[in-house]
């Protein structure tokens, strides 16, 4: 399931982003994508316009703004071509520091370059036709600027998908390089990643300093860019939700827990070095039914994908088994249920 951001939705962000201070307010990933690609363009204009200086010396201005454009561009794609293609061979040859547990989205990672190309080339001819006009600078500005609509129009839909769940960090499922994950666990997290069917849970097990909760942002992240609703709370912030009435969502968080896709929940017990079980499923399941109206608590848990931050798992208190437990008691199919027990990592990881 997934819930679409509506053009009203995207007009009043751009217009937030657009008008205001945001040395009072905090900058939004949309407003840094704004000015992101507002530095590509100027970074294609500026260096086209000091070049057209020196060129136009030496030949007739408007071979120069064609010359000084066409120049920069392929300076640029050069650049761009080297960006991309330099982390994918190198993790192609096999280097051990530059190795990938998780494979980038290439494709993902393709696009946006040829979003980032598309406004330096735009503001490189768009210089061209300031310093000198031509009819083909201004052929080729209309149609790159047409070229960069549905690139802009997505990116920033994107980003109020990625803002939207309120992540602690930014940190993408490529970054997670905790090496002591076998083969099968990779598996398990892609198959959560790519399932069709909601409902879906996966437990993160493992102490402190495991990864636990920048593999889950990580996942997370992943099913938000492919547009997918998600929120991100903790255990002790969910139990005040769960009393919360089932209300519309505002214009300022688009989708409450209860509208979501993905829902992740960190923070449910600590893990080594504090052995104690401060919340137990029991006790969880408690709160999920205190003041629950029709059950809709039990409704969205079964209904939602989930992923569970927990602490440690071991053979004496069986935690996974009884969460697991505790969801099948609440009607969810245990093949629906994915459990992951990380290892303590050597490096510091969140």
């Amino acid at each position: 399931m997934k819930r679409a951001i509506t053009s009203k939705n995207i007009y009043r962000q751009l217009l937030a982003d657009l008008i205001g201070k945001d040395s009072y307010r905090g900058v939004t990933l949309t407003y840094s994508w704004l000015a992101n690609q507002f530095g590509h363009f100027s970074l294609g204009f500026i260096p086209t316009f000091l070049f057209f200086l020196f060129l136009k010396k030496r030949m007739a201005d408007t071979s120069a703004a064609l010359w000084a454009a066409s120049v920069i561009s392929a300076i640029w794609l050069l650049f761009e071509t080297f960006n991309f293609l330099g982390p994918l061979l190198l993790s192609k040859r096999g280097d051990v520091k530059k190795a990938y547990v998780f494979q980038p989205a290439w494709g993902n990672i393709a696009f946006d370059t040829v979003t980032d190309l598309l406004f330096f080339w735009f503001g490189a001819f768009t210089a061209s036709l300031c310093c000198a006009p031509t009819n083909t600078a201004l052929m080729i500005a209309i149609v790159l600027a047409i070229g960069m609509i549905y690139p802009a129009y997505y990116w920033y839909l994107t980003k109020m998908y990625l803002q939207t769940p309120a992540y602690p960090f930014q940190f993408r499922l490529s970054q997670w390089n905790t090496e002591k994950i076998p083969d099968t666990d990779v598996a398990l997290v892609q198959r959560f990643l790519d399932n069709e069917v909601q409902g879906m849970h996966l437990f993160l097990f493992g102490p402190k300093r495991s990864g636990k909760t920048s593999l889950s942002v990580a996942i997370a992240t992943e099913l938000s860019i492919r547009h997918h609703a998600a929120v991100y709370t903790s255990a002790m912030k969910l139990y005040c939700m769960f009393f919360e009435q089932d209300e519309h969502a505002t214009a300022d968080t688009l989708w409450t827990w209860r509208r979501a896709s993905i829902l992740v929940i960190d923070d449910i017990n600590p893990g080594h070095p504090i052995k104690e079980e401060l919340i137990s499923p029991e006790r969880f399941l408690s709160f999920v039914d205190t003041f629950s109206t029709n059950d809709i608590n039990r409704t969205v848990l079964k209904q939602t994908n989930v992923i569970w931050v927990l602490g440690d798992d071991d053979d004496a208190r069986k935690l996974s088994e009884r969460w697991k437990n505790m969801l099948h008691s609440i009607g969810v199919e245990k093949e629906k249920m994915l459990s992951l027990n990380l290892e303590l990592a050597e490096t510091p990881v969140c």
